[in-house]
């Protein structure tokens, strides 16, 4: 195949496997790593290294299925959009409207669980909050504050958890917020919570919406909250860093609970996919929300999406509160579902202003920027995300290899 059509440099683009290869695979950081680039609606380049499996020798194949964590909250967004194109919400509607049990949460001033001290908010919660990671919920990871402890307490947010998606939703009404709406980013459950809303908002549960509506019509074939029995062959084993930095086993694809329907279905972080399903989603926003020859968002829409809305215009650096990569986001905006590129400058990383993205817990990266016609889907299975800075050296790789 001829690379020379896409402006990339078949030279250059094998630079990718060499590094990735050398760097992190001979030297047992990662286990194995499949890169897929597309420029002008087709794949370009596809880089397929090390193992699906380190214990049992089994190879890493382009049909791999993994965890992709927080890569799962484009979908839900976008699953959330097409309910807000069809009338059925705005995006400065109220959270309590559709969960009223939330209609009086205070903003922690101090204290623990369950003797609390609140303020009132400033303001309600509004939908566009949950999307943005304005709304003063947080993850029980972060480890910042008495919030987060009770938040991990009770196991919200999850998979491993024994609460249902409603479940979650209940014990919120009954714990602070961080702050204000719309006060700071944090990184949290809010996309969890949007996907309580369009069940309330569709009257079906959300997994069956998102099954539905968006992932059976991309014929996203392998992406779903739990790997079927006939597939349970092709799952990656997923892994951490032990205490001597080499790969540590921390979930085996022969007994992982993603071999069963979940208790809880996240719409943060709760589904497995492939790197050619996680491509179809992308091409169809890089299309204007046309895949398929159907229509799922407007170009419109996905225009909204994938502008700043972090209130004020400022960048990340600005408005987190959260315990998450705070460092390698200057120049970095949030939309509606999606990091957004404000200022490569600032960011210190070749790309384009407009390009939008986002990654998962396993190490997973994916991020298309229009003004290149360009996806790039990355997938391997290492947590935490923060372990290597191989998401930041891929930027570059890719955006070296130009040569239009």
């Amino acid at each position: 195949m001829s690379v020379s059509k896409f402006g990339l440099s078949k030279a250059r683009l094998s630079r990718i496997d060499t590094f990735i290869q050398a760097r992190y695979i001979d030297a047992g950081k990662l286990p194995g790593a499949l890169t897929m680039v597309a420029r002008r609606g087709e794949v370009a380049h596809v880089s397929v290294l090390g193992a699906a499996d380190v214990e049992r020798g089994a190879a890493l194949k382009e049909d791999t299925i993994f965890r992709i964590y927080s890569m799962t909250k484009p979908l839900t967004s976008v699953a959330f959009m097409m309910l807000v194109e069809e009338g059925a919400a705005a995006l400065d509607d109220p959270v309590e409207t559709f969960i009223p049990a939330w209609r009086d949460l205070g903003v922690f001033v101090a204290g623990a669980p369950p003797l609390f001290q609140t303020r009132p908010a400033d303001r309600p919660m509004q939908i566009v909050d949950l999307l943005r990671h304005t709304s003063g919920l947080t993850y029980g990871f972060q480890t910042r504050t008495n919030v987060d402890a009770a938040y991990r307490k009770a196991q919200l947010g999850e998979m491993g958890g024994k609460l249902t998606l409603g479940g979650m939703i209940s014990a919120l009404a009954a714990l602070p917020l961080e702050f204000s709406p719309g006060e700071a980013w944090n990184y949290s459950v809010s996309t969890d919570a949007l996907g309580y809303v369009i069940e309330v908002i569709s009257g079906i549960p959300f997994e069956e919406f998102l099954r539905t509506r968006l992932i059976e019509p991309l014929g996203m074939v392998d992406t779903a909250f739990c790997v079927p029995p006939d597939k349970a062959s092709r799952l990656a084993a997923c892994y951490g860093r032990g205490p001597d930095g080499t790969l540590a086993l921390n979930d085996d694809p022969l007994t992982s609970a993603y071999l069963a329907p979940p208790v809880f279905y996240s719409g943060g972080g709760g589904l497995v996919s492939t790197a050619a399903d996680y491509l179809k989603f992308c091409q169809m926003l890089l299309n204007g929300g046309r895949a398929n020859g159907a229509r799922f968002l407007s170009r419109k829409t996905i225009d909204l999406m994938t502008v700043n809305h972090l209130p004020g215009g400022r960048d990340l650096t600005q408005m987190s509160r959260s315990l998450f990569s705070e460092e390698t986001n200057a120049g970095i905006g949030f939309g509606l579902g999606f990091a957004v590129t404000l200022d490569p400058a600032k960011a210190l990383l070749a790309g384009s202003v407009g390009q939008y993205y986002w990654g998962g817990a396993a190490s997973t990266a994916f991020w298309i920027d229009p003004a290149e016609d360009l996806i790039v889907v990355f997938m391997t299975q290492l947590t935490p995300s923060t372990t290597y800075p191989i998401r930041r050296e891929l930027r570059t790789l890719v955006y070296s290899a130009f040569d239009d």
